[in-house]
């Protein structure tokens, strides 16, 4: 894959869309600082049609409501999610109409949609429009109308990334698409074709590459003690995972809870599992009185959430370990596939860009084992805290009210907050939906939310995101504060906590994090937490700068969440340079052969020999003793 290609396509689609679509806003009389009468019947001497009114009067809303710059950013965002998703369609042909959008079959910037417009099938395409545009040589505004109808006849079966457009953002749909040095041209012209073919992976880098200047901003202000904002947060924190880590962490928590009751799959191809370490007879005994408890559990039951899904990566690989998982069960694909959609898998994330990427991501992976999947009887557990801000309380009253006002910060607590809700929360407000100001979906989403954080899950797997106190802003740091008062000193320390409440006491949990849990004193109690009252099952410490991307040194690790005293296995990653790939053929060399002199098999209770110091050697130094 070439990221170098994706992140600069990323990076300058992110200033093109933006400057596209606010040049729109101004050719409609909509600026950050001017009049922007909603009532205004024409702009340049042009009578505006009704749609257009009414377009134009969505957008001046939703200014007032979020401001200038966020509008223009999310107009920007949606059609670049709105077009990569398209891409990804084309390429992997699973567009219902099976024709092209932006390119041929030969994989050119000749939008095949265009060549063969008077024969193309799509719902809703007005064929008599088509031939009228298609004679007069119309071919921006038949292309505009093809983009728009193809979205829109995606809805049904992808709601959350297509939704039906007509509203602002048709108003503000990028011009000049077909030009040469178009945002589309340099897709398809800069990114191989073979890179669309890799699954999440394009999606996941793709999203935080177009996150690169606003993150970079970020942390420019936090050198003038700018506080990160709620709306700042996702562009700062947001960190694709490599894709073998996330196979390692699916693996180690989702694949050793099936693996500890029936065995791992014969077929699965999980490179990255740690086999268990060798245990004294005592112990072994302890264990077979646990698995004996996994025997029960079939497939449909198992619960897995990333609270933090980011652009869904590691959910997409969940899906394909619960596949193995159906499949030794008997279960034929196309039925997995919609049993993991309806049973197994769920997500948060306070992002709505990110939201939309992972649902993309998870359906297109079901998509691969069921064609006729996208429904809207097959839909994911997935939720976003952006959906439900700005919901209007003042109508509302009683326990009501409290179940709505406790989203009132949704979108920077994500899913460190709880939620609680009266018993007739479902009868109760649909009684009180007619006289207050919370629209349907705010209202979907918090029941959501409610409902995904109510339940305990057998895995609960993440990269969760890092950010000191010092960067926090004020709402957010309260509330840690508040809430996790041991365990506050950065972002990541507080969700491995949170995690552990979400997790069933004997399920499993895995996470890529910093490693300064492991030596320095502020996380003395962190440590303490895990060895006491969980078990390490098994614990990669990686090179100091191997994970560029992170800007800090990272660790990954799975726990079982309720104390045994067993023997985890720790891979010890700090002598070989070079970038992930070492470590992950270092990864592999180990699982391969244990006398690798970088693999060991120890108790998790000797980090309670680690000095509460930044200049404590790893745990292993204690290990290996």
């Amino acid at each position: 894959m070439n990221k170098t290609a994706i992140k600069n396509f990323a990076v300058e689609a992110r200033v093109m869309l933006i400057n596209a679509v606010t040049q729109l806003a101004y050719e409609f009389e909509v600026t950050e600082n001017g009049t922007n009468d909603p009532a205004q019947e024409s702009v340049n001497g042009r009578s505006l049609t009704a749609a257009e009114k009414n377009q134009r009067s969505q957008l001046i809303a939703n200014i007032r409501q979020n401001g200038f710059t966020q509008t223009m950013e999310e107009a920007a965002y949606t059609w670049f999610n709105r077009f990569i998703a398209l891409r990804f369609m084309e390429v992997n042909n699973y567009l219902p109409s099976h024709t092209r959008i932006f390119s041929d079959e030969s994989g050119n910037f000749k939008p095949e949609v265009l060549s063969d417009a008077a024969n193309v099938e799509i719902d809703g395409l007005d064929k008599e429009l088509v031939l009228e545009l298609l004679e007069n040589q119309e071919n921006e505004r038949l292309y505009k109308y093809i983009i728009i109808t193809q979205c829109n006849a995606l809805n049904k079966g992808l709601p959350e990334m297509f939704e039906q457009i007509g509203g602002w953002t048709e108003l503000l749909f990028p011009r000049n698409l077909l030009r040469e040095d178009s945002v589309i041209a340099k897709m398809i012209t800069e990114i191989p074709e073979e890179d669309w073919r890799d699954q999440v992976q394009i999606i996941g880098w793709l999203y935080q590459y177009y996150n690169t200047e606003p993150k970079d901003k970020v942390f420019a202000d936090l050198k003038k003690n700018i506080k990160i904002s709620a709306q700042a947060i996702p562009a700062a924190t947001q960190l694709f995972t490599p894709d073998w880590i996330v196979r390692y962490m699916v693996e180690n928590s989702l694949g050793r809870l099936w693996a500890e009751g029936h065995g791992k799959p014969d077929d699965a191809d999980w490179k990255y599992y740690l086999d268990e370490a060798e245990q004294e007879d005592p112990v072994k005994a302890e264990l077979e009185k646990i698995r004996a408890e996994y025997k029960n559990i079939q497939p449909e039951n198992i619960k897995i959430i990333d609270p933090c899904m980011g652009s869904g990566h590691i959910l997409v690989y969940a899906f394909d370990v619960l596949i193995d998982i159906y499949r030794s069960c008997g279960w034929g694909e196309r039925d997995a596939a919609k049993s993991i959609l309806r049973n197994n898998l769920y997500g948060l994330d306070i992002d709505r860009r990110a939201y939309q990427l992972a649902y993309f991501a998870v359906m297109m992976k079901a998509r691969q084992y069921n064609r006729r999947i996208c429904s809207p009887e097959n839909q994911p557990n997935l939720a976003n805290f952006a959906d439900v801000m700005g919901a209007d309380t003042d109508m509302l009253s009683g326990s009501i009210r409290r179940f709505a006002e406790q989203f009132a910060f949704a979108d920077t607590y994500g899913s460190l907050m709880t939620v609680t809700a009266p018993a007739d929360i479902d009868t109760a407000f649909s009684d009180f939906m007619p006289t207050f100001g919370l629209n349907m979906r705010q209202f979907d989403m918090m029941m959501k939310i409610y409902k995904i954080l109510s339940q305990k899950y057998d895995v609960v797997c993440t990269n969760p995101p890092y950010m000191g106190g010092s960067g926090m802003n004020v709402k957010l740091s309260e509330f840690v504060k508040s809430k996790f008062p041991d365990y506050k000193s950065d972002l990541f320390s507080t969700f491995v906590i949170r995690c552990t409440q979400l997790c069933k006491a004997e399920g499993y949990l895995g996470f890529l994090t910093p490693y300064v849990w492991m030596f320095i004193q502020s996380y003395e109690k962190m440590r303490n937490y895990i060895y006491s009252t969980r078990t390490i099952e098994t614990l990669i410490q990686f090179e100091y700068s191997a994970f560029e991307e992170a800007t800090v040194p990272i660790c990954t690790f799975a726990l079982k969440n309720s104390k045994v005293n067993k023997k985890g296995v720790y891979l010890r990653l700090t002598d070989f340079r070079g970038g992930m790939e070492v470590q992950r053929q270092k990864t592999l060399e180990a699982i391969a052969d244990h006398k690798c002199g970088y693999y060991f098999e120890t108790n998790s209770a000797n980090f309670s020999k680690i000095p509460g110091s930044p200049v404590a050697y790893w745990v292993s130094e204690n290990f290996i003793r």
